[in-house]
């Protein structure tokens, strides 16, 4: 394992590259130049359109190429590539052909920790269940470090991680995509269609989430979720220990739902805590406690995963209250952008609810959400690019009947807002979970959630 400061020595003299100038790569940017290695900053916004930060990155030193063709007859020793950048690209093709070795701020991390990583990625959930990892380490008294995916990158943090830290990772396919290292502990919550828009297909979708495990070795924790076929289908492939979480089945090692007590089954079988203590509401949040709790066992006391249980309120953007208002309550589920996360959101609820759904077409298959809308929803207001998508589920759905539920078609994303409050009573829910991405009109998903919550804010 080398040092943070051995890894950036060994680039000294090369012509490095970095391939997005986004959140995660900027702190990279400013760790060569600290360095005095020569950079060169690729992204495809405009001069003008450029933030104060990357401005400052280049009176730094490192020199822009900006716009449409800003991958075109590129050439360097190393380049860091952006996890949206497919590896695939032509281009990116084109500079391993001339000999550049192409790699990430997230691979540099992984080549450079001294501590140990327990990864998260998956469809579904894997956001919630990397932040309960970190909440419950944090409990226990480690010190943690919570990042990837999830927002903060780490790289610029290594050299200040201790050998006994723990770092906590969610992970993207984008990122796991040629990724040549992996986790000591990975977890896989699910996986289903997803980001068929960015993947050539579904065995490259799944193949990249494999990489979380694939390059351990025999001292190596595997969680997967025995339920989900994908998931549970890696588990003869790896090299260590597997671990499964299950609602359907006792797992031979793992943690598993039984007349709703959660047991951990090693050994011994463990009674853990009883789903009605979990202050997170729906099914799913208690699939994520199952696999935080396999991925830190012999970290984590019983007692304290039963004190975060009790208390932990959630992750912004998953099924969060925003507010309540003439007895109607509001809950931003923004993240949802998938059908399998807001038929898990959907389930969430005892009542019919009012749903928001609708935004970036990721060209994903939504036949499976229109059953569960006609089950879960009184009023389904369309919205965004694949609004009509969602509309033809629904009435496809093989127990729909008119009117059951009502549906709207709105364009407007604000103005879906206020329709759903003008039609909401006393009791209602208004859910928005959109089951797609957010880039038809926001820049993320957590934009997509602020401006909800501003709008029921204002309402």
């Amino acid at each position: 394992m080398m040092t943070c400061n051995e890894y950036f020595e060994n680039l000294r003299g090369k012509n490095v590259l970095v391939l997005g100038l986004g959140v995660s790569n900027r702190p990279l940017v400013k760790l060569l130049l600290s360095h005095g290695i020569c950079v060169t900053g690729c992204d495809r916004t405009a001069r003008e359109n450029l933030d104060e930060e990357v401005l400052e990155l280049e009176r730094q030193g490192c020199t822009l190429k900006l716009g449409d063709d800003y991958l075109d007859n590129l050439s360097g020793d190393v380049a860091f590539r952006t996890p949206g950048l497919h590896p695939e690209k032509p281009e990116l093709l084109s500079l391993r052909e001339k000999g550049c070795i192409i790699t990430s701020e997230m691979e540099a991390f992984f080549a450079v920790c001294p501590c140990k990583i327990i990864a998260v990625t998956g469809s579904d959930g894997k956001t919630t269940t990397t932040t309960l990892i970190s909440e419950l380490l944090k409990k226990e008294g480690y010190t943690v470090w919570l990042g990837g995916n999830i927002g903060t990158p780490l790289l610029d943090k290594a050299d200040e991680m201790l050998e006994t830290d723990k770092v906590v990772l969610e992970l993207s396919s984008f990122q796991l995509m040629n990724m040549p290292f992996s986790a000591q502990i990975a977890v896989v919550t699910n996986l289903a269609p997803n980001h068929l828009d960015m993947h050539k297909d579904m065995d490259e979708y799944v193949h990249a989430k494999e990489n979380v495990y694939l390059h351990q070795g025999k001292d190596g924790i595997l969680i997967v979720n025995a339920d989900n076929e994908i998931t549970n289908s890696f588990a003869p492939k790896a090299q260590g220990t597997v671990k499964k979480f299950s609602r359907m089945s006792v797992p031979e090692r793992g943690v598993y739902l039984k007349e709703g007590v959660i047991y951990r089954r090693g050994e011994v079988v463990e009674k853990i805590m009883s789903t009605d203590t979990i202050l997170l509401p729906g099914i799913h949040n208690v699939e994520n406690y199952m696999a935080a709790i396999c991925a830190t066992e012999g970290m984590v006391s019983d007692d304290t995963i039963r004190t975060v249980a009790a208390t932990f309120g959630g992750v912004e953007h998953r099924i969060e209250l925003v507010r309540v208002k003439d007895g109607v309550r509001y809950y931003n589920d923004s993240i949802a952008s998938s059908p399998s996360r807001t038929i898990a959101g959907l389930r969430s609820f005892p009542e019919k609810v009012i749903l928001i759904a609708g935004g970036y077409d990721k060209h994903i298959p939504y036949d499976v959400l229109g059953p569960e809308i006609v089950r879960h929803v009184k009023l389904l207001i369309c919205t965004g690019a694949t609004g009509e998508k969602i509309y033809e589920a629904t009435v496809n759905a093989s127990h729909y009947r008119p009117g059951c539920p009502e549906i709207l078609k709105i364009e407007d994303f604000y103005e879906s807002v206020r329709t759903a409050s003008k039609l909401a009573k006393d009791g209602d829910v208004v859910l928005l979970s959109p089951a797609s991405a957010a880039f038809d009109k926001f820049k993320n998903f957590m934009v997509r959630g602020k401006e909800f919550k501003k709008t029921v804010m204002e309402l």
